[in-house]
């Protein structure tokens, strides 16, 4: 299960002032379900008004309700499809979305097996949250307990040129349980239900 005080954790940074997102990447799929285009920039060099609705963006999947809209699914360790992702996921979010060629692959699976009749972007954001340690009294305290390191992927439909609208769907990984990383898990956000296919690719 899914700790809501966990992900508000994650969300409660996620402001302008607050935020420590390295990274966005993403690529764009015209309404034939075409590759048009992609990006990666450091997050910071994004204009005020832009890194705005992209954490508008990125807040939406750990925001939403736990354990309904967002569940907790864990990667098979029997190899297969659910490996290779586990393993691809891992290589992109270690390299801090740097290596275009893992994010192509990445778009590949989902340009080929993502279903949409329109016009949408996949986004990829990369964080390094340095987690404070809590006194017994729930107080923070300045040391670091743990750097949990992640990526947020969130798939939405284009509302103008280039432009993303509101996630349809994503995830976050690795899971993020009791205030600490959970490699052989991630947490799915797919609220409407509309893209079974998204388990699909990521083989779980």
């Amino acid at each position: 299960m899914i700790n809501r005080e966990d992900m508000l954790e994650l969300t409660r940074r996620m402001t302008l002032s607050r935020t420590s997102f390295t990274r966005i990447a993403g690529c764009y799929v015209d309404c034939n379900g075409e590759f048009d285009g992609s990006f990666n920039v450091n997050f910071l060099k994004l204009s005020s008004v832009e890194r705005s609705r992209n954490l508008s963006i990125a807040k939406t999947i750990p925001f939403s309700e736990t354990n309904v809209e967002l569940k907790k699914y864990s990667f098979s360790k029997t190899g297969g499809q659910a490996a290779a992702m586990h393993q691809l996921l891992t290589a992109i979010k270690e390299c801090g979305l740097k290596n275009d060629a893992l994010l192509d692959t990445f778009y590949d699976l989902m340009i080929e097996q993502y279903r949409s009749d329109r016009e949408y972007a996949v986004l990829f954001f990369h964080d390094r949250y340095d987690i404070p340690v809590k006194a017994a009294d729930k107080e923070r305290l300045w040391e670091s307990e743990e750097v949990f390191e992640y990526l947020i992927c969130a798939v939405c439909p284009l509302v103008g040129e280039y432009e993303p609208g509101t996630p349809e769907c994503g995830f976050l990984f690795p899971a993020f349980t009791d205030r600490s990383a959970e490699p052989d898990h991630i947490a799915v956000y797919d609220p409407l239900r509309r893209h079974p296919e998204l388990l699909q690719i990521l083989g779980i």
